[in-house]
C-alpha cells in the first residue's frame, strides 16, 4: 500500500508509458506537439506493442479531462499524437488502440463545438484511409452513421460554419463507406438501417447547390482543400458509395434514393431526379443497371394513383436511365418496361374517361386534371421511343411484337370519344409501336423482319379497323425507309422530273434480294387487298404510295420491278372492272395512285420507251380525265367524275404496251405479260383444308348412315375425367391381383410338399407334351394321295403314305 502511494505521488515512479506521453504535452498549447518527445512515444510503442493499448487509454483519459475543462489546445494535441501513432503503428494490438481512438472521435463529435466536430472528423478520416494488417471482429460504426448524417443535415446559423458541419458529416460518411464497405468482418454498412441514413444525407446536400454556390468565402478564411462545395464533396461521395455496390446491395442504395425524392416531392420539377439518376446510371457497374430501371418500374407502379405530375416525372426519369442503361446492359428488363408504361398509359386513358382514380366519381374521390394526364401520356410515348432507338434490330421486332399483342382494335369511329374528347385506349396505344420503328435503321431486312413479325404485322393490315390498317403501313414504311426517303413521298404526285427530289438510292444487297424473293409475294398480295378496302382515306393513299415507292428504292432488282409493275396494273383493273363495289372516291384514288406510282418507277428505270407511254397516259388524262390523276383527287375537296364506266383504253396504262418496251430493254415480257393474281398464304391453304376435310367428314357420315354394318358398330366410348379415373382404378387393381397371385405361387413352392408339387408339374408337362403331339402331327402328315383313299376298318377312309417321287401328276403339270 505504501509503495502504491509513492508511484502515485512520485512522478519519476509512474509508468513510462504514462511519463511518455505526459511528455509531448507542453507548458504553452499554443506551441502545439512536443515533437521530440512524439518520436520517442512512437519509438516505444513500435518497441513494445502490448503497451499500445495503455497508451491509448491514457490518452482518451487525458482529452476526456481537457475537453471537460476546455482547454481545447490540449485536446488537439491529443489528437495529432493520436494521428501520427495510428499512422506508425500497424501490430496486432492495434485493435484496442483503435477502440481508445474511436473513444475519442466519439466525444468530439458530440460535442457542440464545431470546431471539435470537425476537429475529430478530420482524424476519424485519416484513420479510414489506413489499412490494417489485422480484421476486427466486433467494432461497430453506428454511432458515426448516425453522427455524421446529422452533421450533413446541420443548420447552423453562420453560413460558414454550417458548411464546414456539412462537408465534415460528408466527408465523414466517405471515411465509413471506405472502412466498411470492403471488410466482410465489419458490419454490413449496406444494410437499410445505414443505407436511410447516408443516401438521404447526401441527396439533401445535391439539392442546395444554389445555396452552396451563393457563398464566397475568403481565401484567407477557408483553406484551399475546403473550396470545394458540400453539393460537389456529396456528388463526388455518392459515385464512390453507388461504385462499390455489389449486385446484391444495388437495392438497399436506390430505395432510399426513390423514398427521398417522394419526401421532397422532387418528381415534379423532375431536373433533380433526373440528376440523380444520371449519377446513379453512370457510377453503378454496367451489368447492374437493368437492376435500377427494375427499381424505377416498381416504384412507377406503387405510385399508379399518384399525381400525372408525379408519374410523368418518374417515366422521364426512367427514360434517361434506361438510355444510358441500353449502352450497358438491359437484360430481362426489355419487355418489363415495355409492359409497365403501356399497362401504365392504359391506366392514364381510363383515370382521363372516368375523370377519377377509383373508376367513378364520388365524395372524397380526388379529381384529375385532363391536360395533366395528357402529359403524362406524352411523356410515356416518348419514353418508348426513346429507349426502343436504343435496342438492337431483333429486340425492336420482337417489342414491336409485344406491343402490338397490347394494343385493342377499335373502330375508327371509337378512336375519340365524343363526350370528353379524349382519345379511347386504342387511338394512343397504337402510338407506341410506331414510337419504336421511327428512326429504325438496319443493313439486313431478313434480321429487320423475321418471318414471324412479318406474320403477325401483315395479318393485322387487313383487319377492318381503317386506323390499325394505316399503323401497319405507317410500321412498314419505318423499316423498310433506310435512307430517309419516306418525307419525299409524304405527297402522291406525278412529277415530270424526280430529280427534284433528291433521292437517296444504293444498288439492292443479296440480303435484300433473299428477302424479296422469299417474302415479295406476301407483300405484294397484302398491298393489293389494302387497295381494295372500302374504308380507305387519303392517308392510307398515301402510306401505299410511299410504301411502293420504298419497295421500288430500297428493295429492288428487275424482278421485283416487274412484279410492281404487274401489281399496280393490277389495282387499276380492280378501279376499272369495280367488282368490290367501290364508292367513287376510292376508284379515282386507284387510278390516281397507278398513275403516281407509274411516273416514279418509269423514271427510276430510265426506259425512254416506258416513260414516254405513261407520260403519254398522264397528258390524256389531263386533258380528259383529270379526276384520275393524284392532282385532282388528293386534295382537300377533291373533284370526282360521277360516271367512270366506259372508260377508253386511252386513258389506261395497257399491260401489252408496258411488257413490250420493257421487254426490249431486258425485262421479262413473258412475265409483265402475265396479270397480277394474289398468291395463297398458309392461313388461305389452312381454311381451303379445314373446308375439305369438312366436306370429307360430311361424306362419311352420309356413308356411314347408309352402310348396313352401321347398326353393328359400337359407338366411341366418351373419355372424361371419370373415364381416365376409372382406368387408372383399374390398372391399380389389376397389378395388385398379379402382385398377389405371384406371392401365392412363390408359397406353394416353398412350403407344399414334394410329391404335390411334381405331381403339379407332371401334369402340366404332360399337357404341354399332348399339345406338341398335335402340332406335330397337323405339321409333319403328308398330302392326301393323288390315288385316292382306301376305306379303313370301322368305315373311315385312311389316306395312304405315299412317297413324293412316286406320285403320278398329270401331263399339264409337266413342264
Amino acid at each position: 500500500m505504501y509503495q502504491a502511494c509513492v508511484c502515485g505521488c512520485c512522478g519519476a515512479l509512474r509508468p513510462r508509458y504514462k511519463r511518455l506521453v505526459d511528455n509531448i504535452f507542453p507548458e504553452d498549447p499554443e506551441d502545439g506537439l512536443v515533437k521530440t518527445n512524439m518520436e520517442k512515444l512512437t519509438f516505444y510503442a513500435l518497441s513494445a506493442p502490448e503497451k499500445l493499448d495503455r497508451i491509448g487509454a491514457y490518452l482518451s483519459e487525458r482529452l476526456i479531462r481537457d475537453v471537460g475543462r476546455h482547454r481545447y489546445g490540449y485536446v488537439c494535441i491529443a489528437m495529432e499524437a493520436l494521428d501520427q501513432l495510428l499512422m506508425a503503428c500497424h501490430c496486432q494490438s492495434i485493435n484496442l488502440f483503435v477502440e481508445s481512438f474511436l473513444k475519442m472521435v466519439a466525444k468530439l463529435l458530440e460535442s457542440e463545438k464545431p470546431n471539435l466536430q470537425i476537429l475529430g472528423t478530420n482524424s476519424f478520416v485519416k484513420f479510414a484511409n489506413i489499412e490494417e494488417d489485422t480484421p476486427s471482429y466486433h467494432r461497430s460504426y453506428d454511432f458515426f452513421v448516425s453522427r455524421f448524417s446529422e452533421m450533413c443535415h446541420s443548420s447552423h446559423d453562420d453560413l460558414e460554419i454550417k458548411t464546414k458541419i456539412r462537408m465534415s458529416g460528408i466527408k465523414g460518411l466517405q471515411g465509413v463507406v471506405r472502412k466498411t464497405v470492403n471488410d466482410e468482418l465489419q458490419a454490413n454498412i449496406w444494410d437499410p438501417q445505414h443505407m436511410d441514413k447516408i443516401v438521404p444525407s447526401l441527396l439533401f446536400n445535391l439539392q442546395h447547390v444554389e445555396e452552396a454556390e451563393s457563398r464566397s468565402p475568403s481565401p484567407l478564411q477557408a483553406p484551399e482543400k475546403e473550396k470545394e462545395s458540400p453539393a460537389e464533396l456529396a456528388e463526388r461521395c455518392l459515385r464512390e458509395l453507388l461504385g462499390r455496390a455489389a449486385f446484391g446491395n444495388i437495392k438497399n442504395a436506390i430505395k432510399p434514393v426513390l423514398i427521398h425524392l417522394d419526401n421532397h416531392s422532387l418528381w415534379e420539377p423532375k431536373v433533380f431526379a433526373i440528376r440523380c439518376f444520371k449519377i446513379i446510371m453512370y457510377s453503378i457497374q454496367p451489368q447492374h443497371s437493368h437492376l435500377v430501371i427494375q427499381q424505377l418500374l416498381g416504384h412507377l407502379d406503387a405510385n399508379s394513383r399518384s399525381a400525372a405530375t408525379v408519374r410523368a416525372g418518374i417515366v422521364e426519369v426512367l427514360s434517361e436511365a434506361a438510355v444510358i442503361a441500353a449502352t450497358g446492359s438491359v437484360g430481362p428488363t426489355v419487355l418489363e418496361m415495355f409492359n409497365t408504361l403501356l399497362r401504365q398509359l392504359r391506366l392514364s386513358i381510363d383515370y382521363a374517361l372516368t375523370g377519377s382514380y377509383d373508376g367513378a366519381v364520388s365524395l372524397g374521390t380526388k379529381i384529375i386534371k385532363e391536360h395533366e394526364e395528357r402529359m403524362f401520356q406524352e411523356a410515356v410515348i416518348k419514353t418508348v421511343g426513346s429507349f426502343a432507338s436504343t435496342l438492337p434490330t431483333y429486340q425492336r421486332s420482337e417489342v414491336i411484337l409485344f406491343i402490338m399483342s397490347k394494343v385493342p382494335r377499335p373502330s375508327l369511329h371509337q378512336a375519340v370519344d365524343t363526350a370528353t374528347n379524349l382519345p379511347q385506349p386504342g387511338a394512343y396505344l397504337s402510338i407506341p409501336p410506331l414510337q419504336v420503328s421511327t428512326g429504325f435503321q438496319c443493313n439486313n431486312m431478313m434480321s429487320a423482319l423475321p418471318s414471324n413479325f412479318l406474320d403477325r404485322l401483315l395479318s393485322t393490315a387487313l383487319m377492318e379497323d381503317a386506323e390499325i390498317r394505316l399503323f401497319v403501313l405507317e410500321i412498314l414504311i419505318s423499316f423498310i425507309d433506310r435512307h430517309g426517303n419516306r418525307h419525299k413521298f409524304s405527297t402522291i404526285s406525278t412529277l415530270s422530273d424526280i430529280s427534284v427530289l433528291k433521292l437517296k438510292v444504293d444498288k439492292c444487297s443479296r440480303q435484300d434480294t433473299v428477302f424479296m424473293k422469299k417474302h415479295s409475294q406476301q407483300l405484294y398480295r397484302h398491298i393489293y387487298l389494302s387497295c381494295k378496302e372500302e374504308t380507305n382515306v387519303q392517308k392510307h393513299y398515301e402510306a401505299l404510295y410511299g410504301l411502293l415507292a420504298l419497295i421500288s428504292i430500297e428493295l429492288a432488282n428487275e424482278e421485283v420491278v416487274v412484279d410492281l409493275i404487274r401489281l399496280v396494273l393490277a389495282v387499276q383493273d380492280v378501279a376499272q372492272v369495280n367488282e368490290e363495289n367501290l364508292p367513287v372516291y376510292n376508284r379515282c384514288a386507284l387510278y390516281a395512285l397507278g398513275a403516281a406510282y407509274l411516273n416514279l418507277i418509269s423514271q427510276l428505270t430510265t426506259v425512254p420507251a416506258f416513260c414516254q407511254h405513261i407520260h403519254e397516259v398522264i397528258e390524256t388524262r389531263k386533258k380528259e380525265a383529270p379526276y384520275m390523276l393524284p392532282e385532282d383527287v388528293f386534295v382537300e375537296r377533291p373533284r370526282l367524275s360521277q360516271n367512270l364506266d366506259g372508260v377508253v383504253i386511252e386513258l389506261l396504262f395497257r399491260q401489252s404496251k408496258i411488257s413490250e418496251v420493257l421487254g426490249g430493254s431486258g425485262y421479262n415480257s413473258d412475265r409483265l405479260c402475265l396479270p397480277y393474281i394474289p398468291q395463297l398464304t398458309d392461313e388461305d391453304r389452312l381454311s381451303k383444308r379445314r373446308s375439305i376435310g369438312e366436306t370429307i367428314s360430311l361424306q362419311v357420315e352420309v356413308e356411314s348412315r347408309n352402310s348396313p354394318e352401321k347398326e353393328e358398330r359400337v359407338p366411341a366410348e366418351e373419355i372424361t375425367y371419370e373415364t381416365l379415373k376409372k382406368a387408372i382404378v383399374d390398372s391399380v387393381a389389376v397389378e395388385e391381383q398379379e402382385r398377389e397371385r405371384r406371392r401365392q405361387v412363390v408359397e406353394k413352392f416353398q412350403k407344399a410338399p414334394f410329391e404335390e408339387i411334381a405331381a403339379h408339374c407332371g401334369a402340366r408337362a404332360s399337357l404341354l407334351q399332348s399339345k406338341l403331339n398335335q402340332i406335330f402331327e397337323i405339321t409333319i402328315r403328308p398330302p392326301p394321295s393323288p390315288s385316292g383313299t382306301i376305306t379303313a376298318a370301322y368305315g373311315q377312309p385312311q389316306n395312304h403314305s405315299i412317297p413324293v417321287y412316286e406320285m403320278k401328276f398329270p401331263d399339264l403339270c409337266v413342264y
